[in-house]
């Protein structure tokens, strides 16, 4: 087999579907149009807090096989941590409760009856949420399948939000039902949780670029691509920073960037393409303290933390950095960035103050807030539908992205599991 194949998107799409191709024939062209890959999943020297941070928080499960694998490949796995249990320590700040949740390994649900292990104050019929979500329609939203109860507000809500960075009243139900059948209905060995040891790009970015250089596939960053060719139902030239790229008819394209771009790019080009065209963005604030504070109980066994009744679902702990995650942040696009820091920080003293041996200051060092504006498609079930498969209407291209209709919400696993299949679309290699 020779040829080219070009990927323009060095974000986890991108980079899933490089090192899936490498090796298989085909020379491989990774076009990022910034300086450095990773898209939403990197990290960065930070010169307003004087540090490298993450641009978000990302927390995985075991169950991501497709993320687990990639990192096999690449060589990524020694950089993860987490508690290697399937722990998740929870707060409720609205009512001062505290509890750990502690799935059994097993795919019997043991711990949903055993109190000191469960979700406090939950009635076991709440549990017929699962199952609604789980066989949930398409036009569903995930609020007409929850019960109420402790269940849904102190369990099922954040965690919707989270997977779908989208409320619950708008977002789609079917895709949250596809995210727990994954995970939480396979028991807890699926949903042992990983964050990065050191950072995203550490993680999840440099070993991959390693890899793909051992295997002479060529990074080209600050190479956006601003054009395409189409002649006779294929792309026969893509148009970059230093002019036009021809294509042979040997030669391959996956698109990889994020939905506006690939609908710029294809919209009334290519007959059949739709995209998602609605939004959701994600706030992500890093406070750095004057030296790592010291945690307590499950809490430094994890690393991290549930919030219940705050603005932010999740918080993050890392050396000197505490993290945390607003998703669905839309609703707070209107609202003063400084003023919600200092809301939030509050939340963080009043979650974390208890589990530390020193109490956190009444107002952090330092803070950097980074707010995505498009962070991932809104994961209604209207936007759902406009969501392509890999396959287009051109023999030479494939579509890749978590906006893509991979099956789950705008997740790594999702993102990285599209830029798989692009690679089996077009033929460059067969599933396992």
């Amino acid at each position: 087999m020779a040829g080219t194949l070009h990927i323009i998107g060095g974000g986890m799409a991108g980079l899933a579907a490089a090192v899936e191709a490498a090796g298989a024939g085909k020379h491989i062209v990774l076009h990022e149009a910034g300086r450095a890959c990773g898209g939403r999943a990197r990290s960065y020297e930070d010169r307003q807090i004087g540090c490298r941070i993450d641009n978000g928080n990302h927390l995985l499960l075991s169950a991501n096989k497709t993320v687990f694998r990639y990192l096999a490949m690449t060589g990524g796995l020694d950089t993860l941590t987490g508690p290697r249990e399937p722990l998740f320590p929870f707060v409720d700040l609205a009512e001062d409760a505290r509890w750990t949740l502690d799935l059994s390994r097993g795919r019997v649900p043991w711990w949903v009856f055993q109190p000191h292990r469960r979700v406090p104050d939950m009635r076991l019929v709440e549990l017929r949420s699962l199952q609604k979500l789980m066989s949930a329609k398409e036009d569903q939203t995930v609020a007409e399948c929850l019960l109420p109860g402790a269940f849904s507000r102190r369990l099922l809500e954040p965690f919707a939000i989270s997977a779908l960075n989208t409320p619950c009243e708008t977002g789609s139900a079917a895709l949250l039902g596809a995210v727990i059948r994954e995970s939480l209905s396979l028991g807890g060995e699926a949903c042992v949780p990983w964050y990065a040891r050191d950072g995203l790009s550490e993680t999840l970015v440099d070993p991959a670029l390693a890899h793909l250089r051992v295997m002479q596939a060529e990074i080209r960053t600050q190479s956006r691509i601003g054009g395409l060719d189409i002649e006779r139902g294929r792309i026969t030239a893509l148009h970059g920073p230093e002019g036009s790229i021809p294509l042979t008819d040997e030669d391959f394209v996956i698109l990889a960037v994020p939905a506006p771009v690939a609908a710029s790019l294809l919209d009334g080009r290519v007959q059949g393409f739709t995209a998602p065209d609605a939004f959701e963005s994600i706030l992500n604030l890093h406070f750095r303290l004057a030296a790592p504070p010291r945690p307590l109980g499950t809490f430094a066994k994890s690393g991290f933390m549930g919030l219940v009744g705050s603005i932010a679902e999740w918080v993050f702990l890392r050396d000197d950095i505490l993290s945390v995650t607003v998703s669905a942040a839309n609703r707070f696009a209107e609202q003063d960035p400084d003023e919600l820091a200092r809301t939030i920080w509050q939340d963080v003293r009043h979650a974390c103050d208890p589990v530390l041996i020193e109490a956190l200051p009444d107002t952090p060092p330092q803070q950097r807030v980074v707010w995505e504006k498009r962070a991932t498609f809104a994961a209604t079930p209207e936007q759902n539908r406009l969501r392509p498969g890999p396959a287009t209407a051109l023999v030479n291209l494939a579509l890749a992205g978590d906006w893509t209709a991979t099956g789950l919400p705008a997740t790594l696993e999702g993102a990285m599991r599209s830029g798989v299949r692009a690679v089996y679309t077009l033929g460059l290699r067969s599933p396992s």
